[in-house]
């Protein structure tokens, strides 16, 4: 009689939409189960460095390779996951611009009188973005912040006229519409990666469980959600 074996997953807000999807085909398939938890990748990781218990996090790569440094993270078992591209939007029924090339990108930013992005992973990405561009003081006072909920609702709403943040939480909201990645050029992604807690570096469930992530299932549901697998 098989064992079965609960994981403790603590995962950034973003993954929500792959996980949910993927962990109960792992649980299928295993007979193991997870118990995840999402939350804001400061919130999560401010909890790893408290001593939250956990098997497995699965965090913005920064966020695990400072954990690693810190002793929190396994030394060597941190293993990229997603490639989650950060995209633009604007509200439905709005013109779409181009953004093909990084000189219509950074134009239609000029021209746009309002944008929005997080604070959160695709929202340290785009600030650090705007000041490599050159754009950071001229989009300053014209920037609105999401904070605590989607961009895509800030852009649904009409408070901003374009929007940036990680296409995998653009697609599901109802009134904002994706115009596509940013340029490849802007090295246009956040890495999520997962680390193990140093208590689970011998666990093979959830060895088994990373080990799936990057599976031909998983990478289908990847795929599906506007995402490449790390």
């Amino acid at each position: 009689m098989s064992v079965t074996t609960e994981i403790a997953v603590l995962s950034g807000g973003a993954m929500r939409r792959f996980m949910v999807e993927a962990v109960p085909l792992f649980e299928r398939d295993t007979g193991n189960k997870i118990a995840i938890r999402f939350g804001p990748t400061r919130e999560i990781k401010a909890e790893i460095e408290a001593g939250a218990v956990f098997d497995v996090a699965l965090l913005p790569r920064p966020a695990i390779d400072q954990l690693a440094e810190a002793g929190k993270i396994a030394a060597g078992t941190p293993t990229d996951v997603v490639r989650s591209l950060v995209g633009l939007m604007v509200r439905a029924g709005a013109p779409q611009p181009d953004i093909a090339t990084v000189d219509a990108f950074k134009d239609v930013l000029r021209r746009a009188k309002s944008i929005s992005y997080s604070k959160g992973p695709s929202g340290l990405y785009v600030a650090d973005l705007l000041e490599r561009l050159g754009l950071a003081e001229e989009m300053k006072d014209k920037t609105v912040f999401a904070i605590g909920r989607p961009v895509g609702e800030v852009i649904a709403n009409a408070e901003a006229e374009v929007g940036m943040q990680q296409i995998i939480e653009i697609l599901p909201v109802e009134g904002a519409r994706l115009v596509g990645p940013l340029p490849s050029e802007l090295e246009n992604v956040v890495l999520y990666t997962a680390g193990f807690a140093a208590g689970a570096v011998d666990n093979a469930a959830a060895s088994a469980f990373v080990t799936f992530l990057a599976s031909p299932e998983a990478v289908r549901i990847i795929r599906a959600k506007g995402m490449e697998p790390g």
